[in-house]
C-alpha cells in the first residue's frame, strides 16, 4: 500500500497492532530543543480569531453560544471552520468554534439545567422527542435504592457519572490513520460474525449489539470527514493527513460523547513517524512539521462541552481533559522521546500557556536529561505540565498506555474504564463515630450502631468501627457504579470509542476517595493525642476537643504517614470483595479534582481540628500548611502510597516558590528535574508542579483580567486561574507554597 511505503514491515501489517508500528518504526530523540520553531503566519492569523472568540467567551458567562435545536452527533452540524484560509487541519464539533452542543442521551434534564444556566431554552423538538426515549440519568434513577441515594445526598458518594457522560475511555484514534476507517469496519464485521458461535447469553447479546452500533458510528466518522473533502476510509498518506485522521477520529468522539474526560491518549510518538518520513522525502520541514502540530493543539484547546453549575463546582474551570501522554520508554528500554514530543510541548509558546491539551509527561529515568530539563524549564514557565512515573505504571500496562483524564493509566484500545467519582473518607469517619448519623443533619445515612460519644476516644475501638463502616461503604459503591454503568451502557453508549477498541476489552473500574489526609491526621490525633467528642442535646457529635501534639501527614513520619498507607490498602481490599459490572477490575484513585472544596463543605469538624466545611486538600496532598517539614517531607510522605492499592492514581499537586529552585534557569532546571526523579524513585505516581510566587497569584485573585493566561495545575489538571470561582481562588491560596526543600 502507498500509505505504508517507507515503513518498516511487521506484525502490525497483519492484524490491528498500533504499537508494534510505533516499536518497528519510531526514531528515538535524544537532543535538545534548538531544532524547535516558532508559530506559522497561518497559526498565528488562526490564533488571533481564537483569542478574540475566547475573550467574548469570558465576556458571555464563559459559554459563547448553544445549539439547542440539535442534538449532537457525527453528521448533526453541516462543516465549520474558524478561519478556513488559513487552516490546514479541519474540523469543529458543530458548525462554529466554542458553539455549545447538546447531548441529552446522558438525562434530559441535566441538559435543559445546562441550558437554562446561560440563559438559553432547549427547543420543543428535543424536548418532544425526549418524551419518548429513556436517558442513562432515567435509568440510574429508577434502579438506586433508598441506600444508595442517601449516600448521594450526604455527600458521602459526590461526583457520580449518573447524568452526564462517563468518560474516562480513550479510543485508539491513532487506528483510522495507520488502518484507514473501512479496515477497521470490516474487522468488525469479522468480530460481530464470529459471535455467531457463543451461547446467546446476556453477555454475548450485549456484545453483538454493541459491535452492530460501532460500525454504524465507523461509517458516520468516514460520512463526517467527507463533509470536510477527506476520505477517512484509506489509511493516511502523509504527515498532515495522518494528523488530519487522527483529529477527526477524535473529533466524532467528543461530537458523540459529553464524557466528563475525553483523553486524546498517545499520539505524538505515532505522528512522528509521519513527519519523519515526510521530512526525509522532501513533504514537509521543520517550519511546516510544527505548523501541523501547532494547528492540531489549536483545534484540541477549541473542545467545549455542556455543562451544568453543578458539575462545575465539582470540576471547576470548564476542564475537558484532552490528555496527551508524551515520553515514556518501552519495553526494551529505549526512550519513546521523538522530536514531536518536544513538539507538542513548544505549543505553551507557539499558543500561549494554556490548560488544555493536559499535558502528560511519562517521567522515565530512560529518558534523554535534555528532554527532563526542557520539561523543567516549561514547568517553571507554565505551570502547564504534569508528570507521572512511567517506570511504576510500565510494568502493569506495558508502554502503549494513555493517560484517562487526570492520572489513571490504561492501555490504548485493550482496556477501558468505567468511571466512579469518589467517597468522603473524612465524612464516613464521622457517621461511624456518630453510629450512622450524618454529623451536620443528624439524619441517618449508614447502619445503626453505638456512638463513641462517651469519654475520650480509643483508637483501637474507634479504627474497628471506622474498618466496619468501610466494609459497608465498599459494597454499596461497587453496586452503586455497576447501576451506573449498566445503564450507561444501555443508554449512553460510546459507540465510535469502543469502536475503536478491541472487540473484547479488558474492563476496569475505578474507583476514588477524597479527604484522605483528612482520616489519616484525625486518626492520629485519636492515637497519640487525648480526644474527646462534644455533644448536642441529642447526642450527635458535632465537634472534638483534642488535647496534646500528633503527628500530621505531610512531614515524613511514619506514624501517621503509615495509617494513610493502611486506609488506602484497606479500603481497596474491601472494595475488591464485591463483584463489579461486567468483570470489571477494581482500581482505586486518590484524586478529587476541583470537588475537594464541594466535599469539604459537606463535612463537620474533625477530631484533627480542620473546621467544619472548610475544604479538604486536594487529592493525596496533606492539609494546607501542616507540611512543617519542608517540600522534600512532604513528597516523601506521598510516595508511601502504594501504587498497587491505588492503580487508577495517586494526585499530588505541589507549588513551590520560584527562588526555592535557585537563581539561574539552568540550576532551576536541574533542581526540579532531580526534585521529579527523587519522587519518582521513591515510588510516587503524580505530580502536579507549580512555580510561581504566592504574591503573583493574590494579585490575579484581585484582578483576573490582568492574568488572562495564567495557569495553574489544580488537581491533576490544569486550568486558567481567571476562570475558577472566587471561592476556588482562595482555597487555591490558602495551599502550601513551599519556600524551603
Amino acid at each position: 500500500m502507498d500509505a505504508w511505503k517507507g515503513f518498516k514491515k511487521g506484525r502490525w501489517q497483519d492484524t490491528i497492532d498500533v504499537r508494534d508500528f510505533i516499536q518497528k518504526n519510531y526514531a528515538p530523540y535524544a537532543g535538545g530543543a534548538e531544532f524547535l520553531r516558532g508559530p506559522s503566519a497561518s497559526v498565528s492569523a488562526i490564533l488571533k480569531k481564537f483569542k478574540k472568540l475566547l475573550a467574548d467567551e469570558k465576556a458571555n458567562n464563559g459559554v459563547l453560544d448553544i445549539d439547542t435545536d440539535t442534538v449532537s452527533s457525527l453528521l448533526s452540524y453541516k462543516p465549520g471552520y474558524i478561519d478556513r484560509e488559513n487552516e490546514i487541519i479541519f474540523g469543529l464539533q458543530t458548525d462554529a468554534p466554542l458553539k455549545r452542543g447538546v447531548n441529552p442521551f446522558g438525562g434530559i434534564r441535566t441538559a435543559r439545567d445546562a441550558v437554562r444556566a446561560y440563559g438559553y431554552q432547549l427547543s420543543d423538538k428535543i424536548e418532544e422527542h425526549f418524551k419518548y426515549k429513556t436517558t442513562h440519568n432515567d435509568g440510574v434513577f429508577r434502579v438506586y435504592t433508598k441506600e444508595m441515594l442517601a449516600l448521594r445526598k450526604s455527600g458521602i458518594l459526590t461526583g457520580l457519572p449518573d447524568a452526564y457522560g462517563r468518560g474516562r475511555i480513550i479510543g485508539d484514534y491513532r487506528r483510522v490513520a495507520l488502518y484507514g476507517a473501512q479496515f477497521l469496519l470490516d474487522e468488525k464485521i469479522k468480530d460481530f460474525e464470529a459471535l455467531e458461535a457463543l451461547d446467546m447469553d446476556d453477555e454475548t447479546i450485549r456484545l453483538r449489539e454493541e459491535v452492530c452500533r460501532q460500525r454504524e458510528f465507523l461509517l458516520q466518522l468516514m460520512q463526517m470527514a467527507q463533509l470536510y473533502g477527506d476520505d477517512v476510509s484509506r489509511p493516511a498518506l502523509t504527515a498532515r493527513e495522518a494528523v488530519q485522521w487522527v483529529y477527526y477520529a477524535y473529533l466524532g468522539a467528543i461530537k458523540e460523547q459529553n464524557g466528563a474526560a475525553m483523553s486524546l491518549g498517545r499520539v505524538s510518538t505515532f505522528l512522528d513517524i509521519y513527519i519523519q518520513r515526510d521530512i526525509k522525502n522532501g513533504l514537509l520541514d521543520e517550519d511546516g512539521a510544527q505548523e501541523l502540530i501547532d494547528q492540531f493543539v489549536l483545534k484540541l484547546r477549541m473542545a467545549r462541552q455542556l455543562r451544568t453549575p453543578e458539575y462545575n463546582e465539582l470540576f471547576a474551570g470548564d476542564p475537558t481533559w484532552v490528555t496527551e501522554a508524551v515520553g515514556g520508554a518501552g519495553l526494551d528500554g529505549r526512550s519513546l522521546v521523538t522530536k514531536s514530543s518536544y513538539r507538542f510541548i513548544h505549543t505553551l509558546y507557539n499558543l500561549d500557556t494554556a490548560p488544555e491539551p493536559n499535558i502528560t509527561v511519562l517521567f522515565s529515568r530512560a529518558l534523554p536529561q535534555a528532554f527532563k530539563e526542557y520539561c523543567a524549564r516549561v514547568s517553571v514557565d507554565t505551570s502547564s505540565i504534569q508528570y507521572e512515573n512511567d517506570d511504576l505504571m510500565r510494568p502493569e500496562f506495558g508502554d502503549d498506555y494513555g493517560i484517562s483524564c487526570c492520572v489513571s493509566a490504561m492501555k490504548i484500545g485493550k482496556q477501558m474504564q468505567f468511571f466512579g467519582a469518589r467517597c468522603n473518607l473524612a465524612k464516613l469517619l464521622l457517621v461511624a463515630l456518630n453510629g450512622g448519623r450524618d454529623e451536620l443533619t443528624g439524619i441517618e445515612v449508614g447502619f445503626k450502631a453505638k456512638p463513641l460519644n462517651a469519654g475520650v476516644l480509643n483508637y483501637d475501638e474507634v479504627l474497628a468501627r471506622y474498618l466496619g463502616y468501610i466494609d459497608w461503604l465498599a459494597k454499596t459503591y461497587v453496586n452503586t457504579m455497576n447501576v451506573i454503568h449498566y445503564m450507561h451502557d444501555k443508554y449512553a453508549y460510546e459507540k465510535l470509542q469502543m469502536g475503536l477498541h478491541d472487540t473484547q476489552p479488558e474492563r476496569l473500574m475505578a474507583f476514588g476517595v477524597a479527604g484522605l489526609s483528612v482520616v489519616a491526621d484525625s486518626l492520629s490525633a485519636i492515637k497519640y493525642a487525648e480526644c474527646t467528642p462534644v455533644t448536642d442535646e441529642t447526642g450527635l457529635i458535632t465537634d472534638y476537643k483534642t488535647v496534646g501534639e500528633f503527628p500530621s501527614y505531610g512531614n515524613d513520619d511514619d506514624r501517621v504517614d503509615g495509617i494513610a498507607a493502611f486506609i488506602t490498602q484497606y479500603f481497596y481490599d474491601a472494595l475488591c470483595k464485591t463483584k463489579a459490572y461486567r468483570g470489571a477490575k477494581h482500581t482505586l484513585s486518590v484524586l478529587t479534582i476541583t470537588s475537594n472544596i464541594v466535599y469539604g463543605s459537606k463535612t463537620g469538624k474533625t477530631p484533627c481540628g480542620k473546621p467544619a466545611r472548610e475544604a479538604f486538600a486536594p487529592g493525596a496532598n496533606p492539609l494546607h500548611n501542616r507540611e512543617t517539614h519542608g517540600a522534600l517531607a512532604s513528597l516523601n510522605s506521598v510516595a508511601k502510597l502504594s501504587y498497587k492499592a491505588c492503580r487508577d492514581g495517586i494526585s499530588n499537586t505541589f507549588s513551590l516558590t520560584p527562588d526555592t529552585l535557585g537563581h539561574s534557569e539552568e540550576i532551576v532546571c536541574k533542581n526540579l528535574t532531580a526534585i521529579i526523579e527523587g519522587y519518582f524513585k521513591n515510588g510516587g505516581h503524580h505530580l502536579n508542579v507549580n512555580v510561581f510566587k504566592r504574591a503573583v497569584l493574590e494579585q490575579a485573585h484581585k484582578q483576573p483580567h490582568r492574568y488572562p493566561n495564567l495557569t495553574i495545575r489544580v488537581s491533576g489538571y490544569a486550568v486558567k486561574f481567571g476562570v475558577l470561582s472566587k471561592k476556588h481562588r482562595e482555597e487555591v491560596l490558602a495551599r502550601t507554597f513551599f519556600d524551603r526543600l
